[in-house]
């Protein structure tokens, strides 16, 4: 039995850095003093969700990841798939609910489209006179 095609969304790794130079950053103030040690649990938090957050997309279903946990969306819940007024793509689910699809942009809608296994519908030809 082969694995599905699964397409992966992320966020851009440079947060990750980011995260691991204020870790590092964070270390001389939580060397002064015991109390201030939760303070490496931020950047900590933040490197893990960088990591882990995103949207997988495959023929059966969405997968939507966060710093703990995951939520499953069948493709047959799915009503529509759209942008935001910030370029973000959403999904409209049968019971009424919207879910923003995290490190998806709008301009990904293909890709994700690609991944159920549907064809794509042919692009709309430019009307003349536009």
């Amino acid at each position: 039995m082969s694995k599905p095609d699964t397409v992966r969304f992320r966020y851009n790794q440079a947060i990750l850095v980011a995260a691991i130079i204020a870790f590092v950053g964070a270390l001389p103030l939580a060397n002064a003093s015991v109390y201030l040690l939760p303070v490496l649990l931020v950047p900590l938090a933040v490197a893990i969700w960088a990591w882990r957050a995103g949207t997988d997309a495959d023929a059966r279903e969405l997968r939507i990841r966060a710093l703990v946990g995951q939520r499953r969306i069948g493709w047959d819940q799915v009503l529509e798939l759209a942008t935001d007024q910030r370029g973000r793509a959403v999904t409209r689910l049968d019971d009424g609910r919207q879910v923003t699809l995290p490190a998806v942009r709008g301009t990904d809608l293909p890709r994700l489209v690609e991944a159920t296994g549907q064809p794509l519908p042919d692009a709309p030809a430019d009307a003349p006179g536009q």
